[in-house]
């Protein structure tokens, strides 16, 4: 059945069959069928993208997940969005559940802010509204000229908690590093369990002495330029052997975070949280990316089951990986594309939800 008005077309940005499967989801749950346009990327691998149906005056909704090339991701999307933009539609939303390259969203040493450049690009475009979910830091909206509605996936993992995890009153919400605390407190304050921090772990170096900052090298004296002047040296960091704050012994311990790439620091909490006594480990992300050889490690660890969204496609590591399971959050997106087509408000599908979650 048609949840919606007229004048609301939704395409598919993505190129590959696995892409293209939770855009059919949206579309069905809408009682809509996908707009028609080819994507496809030509010998030279240039990406060519070509719309065969009419979107002037309409509501233009791009689905796009991020595949393995992203690079070719993004420029399917901003390549559809400006041609939505030269046909006339009234407005082009990019439904963008995983926002590709959103961990280089600070300035490193001499580096760039990749996702304020991409956020630019997608702009200019002529993209009018974004739809995404649990962006790896809030702050990228205010990266972005448009509104942007950063969606949440945590009712649909505490739900799965709740319906598929039969002992979850004996669990204990565990973040692998001080930085995922927020998030960890978040599951627990609403599932009414405790929680434990692992503190130590190995972390990105940040030193001053290979930042680009430092160079030229630093003077002996600073006396001699600025006599006088001394300003003293920071302390450098020195890693704490690993600990784990809080009881986890004879518990079930469910790891959060928001983002699942390179998993060898969650295997590596997963052998911490066995040896401090807990019987069962769970993994709940948002974004299951899973790189490189993520299944195979994931499978010879200590970690029973690893549960994340279809926000980005992983088919292929679930048959590597029997023990990766998902979660279906078509219907939150589908919600949020009705709304904005009708005029409606948001708020509907942020409630309970504060500041820090």
């Amino acid at each position: 059945m048609n949840v919606t008005k007229g004048g609301l077309v939704i395409f598919t940005a993505n190129s590959t069959p696995s892409g293209r499967e939770l855009a059919r989801r949206i579309a069905e749950r809408l009682g809509v069928e996908l707009g028609k346009v080819q994507v496809y990327q030509e010998a030279n691998r240039e990406t060519r993208v070509q719309i065969q149906e009419s979107v002037r005056g309409k509501d233009v909704f791009i689905i796009q997940t991020v595949s393995r090339d992203v690079n070719s991701t993004i420029m399917e999307l901003l390549i559809m969005v400006y041609a939505c933009r030269t046909s006339c539609a009234r407005s082009i939303t990019g439904v963008v559940p995983y926002f590709p390259y959103s961990k280089q969203c600070k300035m490193r040493k001499r580096g760039s802010v990749v996702s304020k450049l991409l956020a630019s690009m997608m702009c200019k475009a002529g993209l009018t509204h974004l739809i995404a979910m649990d962006l790896h830091q809030k702050e990228i909206q205010g990266f972005f000229d448009v509104p942007v509605d950063n969606l949440r996936a945590s009712p649909f993992l505490l739900q799965y908690i709740q319906e598929e995890i039969p002992d979850y009153r004996n669990a204990v919400i565990v973040a692998k590093s001080p930085a995922s605390a927020k998030r960890a407190q978040s599951f627990a304050e609403r599932l009414r369990l405790g929680i434990a921090v692992i503190h130590g772990e190995a972390q990105d170096a940040e030193s001053d002495l290979v930042d680009g900052r430092h160079s030229p090298p630093a003077l002996k004296s600073v006396a001699a330029i600025h006599p006088g002047l001394e300003i003293p040296l920071l302390i450098p960091k020195e890693k704490p052997p690993i600990t784990v704050v809080g009881d986890v012994g004879g518990r079930i311990a469910i790891i959060v975070d928001d983002i699942i790439d390179d998993v060898v620091s969650f295997v590596a909490s997963a052998e911490t949280l066995k040896e401090r006594g807990a019987y069962k480990i769970f993994v709940m992300a948002t974004h299951g990316i899973l790189s490189s050889d993520a299944p195979r490690l994931i499978e010879e660890s200590a970690i029973d089951e690893v549960v994340v969204t279809n926000t980005v496609p992983h088919e292929i590591q679930k048959l590597r990986c029997p023990k990766i399971k998902t979660v279906d959050i078509s219907m939150i997106l589908s919600e949020a594309i009705r709304r904005i087509h009708n005029g409606e408000s948001m708020s509907y599908l942020f409630r309970n939800i504060g500041v820090d979650d």
